[in-house]
């Protein structure tokens, strides 16, 4: 082992090495297992030592400390802090290593909790992500919602409550395992996993067994599935039931306590013999070749709407991963060829937002992305695209990164939270700190620009779902609108101190970061755990009247 080799971790830790010792570093790391056990352990003791300071902030003198890469745009070869004193740090580190022998004994000592995984484990728990929901969407046909009721979309979770649309058919998927068909005009509760209100409507409902006991009430009934198929008509006045197949039982009101069987049909107000079969509702399946015939409809209509787009005077770029299935290149649609994407990693094909008639480009793994080069000098951005979020893993989460982060490149992407963010560079020469609550420390940036930020737009709810967003950068009228599904979700002033003119990508990324061009191998694990179905990039500020008619041209059935 190098006798200096302490010396290079902590110089390369507290920001001090040179060239010539980075290199020197960087060739023990990669050929002795041992040099690599030292350095994780000098890391592992110098984040130990920032959660100590952290912990006791509120009686001692706050000092900066050098941030790991943060969100905004930290780079590893930025300008770094003064040096620390290395023998004062290695006496910390002892003394962490004596606290953290501490902390493992007394874990060890706990009993386990019940479930957990062996006798004496020590198992992190975070608390588990709750949600409210009793069914889901799975498919809406020409569904016109209510005035002044929640619209929903295929696909969403529905919480207990009302819901009410004026015509077209909706399918729900009750947790118990029902399926229910809904035709409008239709007013219903839903009330908890296996049981909702029809004040209004027809519907069919199909129970297996594992659903047993699935109720629905209508006319002061409850209708309680015993396994079974039937149909069911029902307005203020009164309700109309037929099963089609098993049996179903009554409780309350004129039926109390009867049983119909398969092929049989009552009045529910008064218990009188239905005259005449109740008119048919569309079975599930029917509805679903219904729907994948409106997905081929639509990507239709996208297809001539698209061709008006491909030739805006101003368009930087447009690529769209329909057209390259399996391929490695991604060809830019704006007319180009400099600026075509190439798959880098493990990218996977997958079907795009018109379900077969569109491809997208998953990004899910972190080597995942599409390289793009993009030169030139711009006077305003706007970025669109398609993009299927299925988790926010990370903490931030990428849809389109200029590589080096320098002056007038752009960032656009999620937190974990659920925002958008999205900001361009102004100095990158800045030496900038602040206090960063979430760290609970000062941090140094990357430079000087500013983060524009959305109330947050997605939580595990949405996951899987389809999402329209567009980020308008104009510096012209000093502004930053953001938009979800065609509609407007921020609108900031861009400040004297931000304003900046002469904007440029250069080479960049989709759907991650991986800044390659710098002095390390590391980098921030930002890869988009979801897809991305079409992204476009304008040299203009596009209006929010042409954000809203991308939108709608564009948007997949159910939406």
């Amino acid at each position: 082992m190098e006798p200096n080799l302490h010396d290079l971790i902590f110089m390369a830790i507290d920001g001090s090495i040179s060239d010539a010792d980075f290199e020197r570093l960087q060739r023990l790391l990669e050929s002795d297992p041992a040099a690599r056990r030292e350095y994780l352990l000098a890391v592992t003791l110098q984040e130990t030592l920032t959660d100590v300071a952290v912990a006791s902030a509120h009686a001692q003198p706050l000092r900066p400390v050098t941030a790991e890469p943060t969100g905004l745009g930290d780079r590893p070869d930025a300008p770094q802090s003064r040096r620390r004193n290395r023998l004062l740090w290695s006496g910390l580190a002892g003394l962490a290593l004596v606290a953290i022998g501490a902390v493992v004994l007394t874990i060890g000592r706990q009993p386990p909790e019940s479930g957990s995984p062996g006798a004496g484990a020590a198992v992190a728990r975070e608390a588990e992500q709750r949600l409210a929901g009793h069914a889901t969407i799975r498919y809406l046909a020409d569904v016109r919602w209510s005035e002044g009721q929640p619209a929903y979309r295929e696909g969403d979770m529905l919480p207990a409550g009302r819901l009410a649309f004026d015509g077209g058919v909706a399918v729900l998927d009750f947790f118990c395992g029902a399926t229910v068909t809904i035709e409008g005009p239709a007013r219903l509760e839903v009330v908890s996993d296996s049981r909702m209100d029809l004040q209004r409507g027809r519907l069919r409902a199909f129970v297996p067994p594992a659903a047993r006991g699935f109720t629905v009430q209508a006319a002061e009934t409850e209708i309680v599935d015993l396994g079974t198929e039937f149909v069911l008509e029902a307005d203020e006045r009164d309700a109309r039931i037929q099963v089609l197949d098993g049996e179903v039982a009554f409780r309350g009101g004129a039926l109390d306590g009867t049983h119909l069987r398969s092929r049989e049909a009552r009045h529910v107000r008064d218990g009188r013999t239905a005259s005449g079969p109740i008119a048919s509702v569309s079975h599930p399946e029917q509805l679903g070749q219904r729907r994948r015939e409106s997905l081929r409809e639509a990507a239709e209509r996208w297809a001539r709407a698209a061709r008006h787009w491909r030739t805006h005077p101003r368009l930087i770029a447009y690529f769209d991963p329909e057209g390259t299935p399996g391929g490695r290149v991604v060809p830019n649609l704006g007319g180009v060829a400099e600026r075509d994407g190439v798959l880098v990693g493990p990218v996977e094909h997958t079907a795009g937002r018109f379900g077969p008639h569109s491809g997208a480009l998953q990004f899910s793994r972190p080597g995942a992305r599409v390289r793009t080069r993009i030169d030139g000098v711009f006077q305003a951005f706007t970025f669109v695209c398609w993009a299927r979020i299925d988790s926010l893993e990370h903490r931030y989460n990428a849809l389109f990164m200029a590589d080096g982060y320098e002056n007038g490149e752009p960032h656009w992407q999620i937190r974990d939270d659920g925002r958008l963010m999205f900001s361009v560079m102004v100095d990158d020469t800045q030496d900038v700190r602040f206090f960063s609550k979430r760290e609970g420390r000062i941090v140094r940036d990357a430079g000087l620009h500013r983060v524009y930020y959305t109330p947050p737009i997605w939580d595990i709810s949405k996951a899987g779902r389809w999402f329209h967003l567009a980020a308008v950068y104009d510096p012209s009228e000093r502004r930053v609108r953001q938009y979800v599904d065609g509609r407007p979700v921020s609108d900031e002033r861009i400040p004297d101190r931000f304003h900046i003119t002469d904007l440029r990508i250069g080479p960049a990324e989709i759907g991650n970061w991986g800044q390659p061009f710098r002095k390390t191998p590391w980098f921030a694990v930002r890869n988009l755990n979801g897809a991305i179905d079409e992204l476009l990039i304008f040299d203009a500020p596009l209006s929010a009247d042409e954000i809203r008619r991308l939108y709608e041209q564009g948007k997949p059935p159910g939406y």
